[in-house]
């Protein structure tokens, strides 16, 4: 299985439901003390369980904006794999690109783009486009 974010006829490759929870995952655990949407509940409370309203990309461009910021300064071992359990590694373990310095480059999809600036050119054309809502996708 195959997440994707689909902006209603164009669609990105993001990867497993796994690598999709692992960002998700990384950064509710290094940026959000007090529990998983507390600081960024558009992206990890509304896009995460599936759905994002063209009313919301702004504020999740801002929330995206920070995550980038602040995962910055977070070295690669800080990656969480699963937030419910914190035992669980990514299958390549510590094998990875010497290019991944920081948590914020740590995500890169299943297409070989950053997941991050995937995310910012979704929401940029959520806000900007016709489409009413993006949406996460698993195929």
């Amino acid at each position: 299985m195959t997440i994707y974010l689909d902006l209603g006829n164009v669609s990105d490759e993001i990867g497993t439901p796994d690598f999709f929870h692992a960002f998700f995952s990384t950064v509710s655990g290094n940026l959000e003390p007090a529990g998983w949407g507390s600081r960024f509940p558009v992206l990890l409370r509304e896009l995460y369980k599936g759905e994002l309203g063209k009313a919301r990309a702004e504020q999740a461009r801002i929330e995206l904006a920070q995550i980038r910021t602040e995962m910055s300064s977070f070295p690669p071992d800080r990656v969480i794999w699963d937030f419910a359990d914190r035992s669980k590694r990514p299958p390549w373990g510590n094998d990875i690109s010497s290019d991944i310095t920081d948590l914020s480059k740590y995500f890169v999809t299943s297409a070989g783009r950053d997941l991050i600036d995937v995310m910012a050119e979704c929401l940029d054309e959520l806000q900007s486009g016709p489409v009413r809502a993006l949406r996460v996708v698993h195929m």
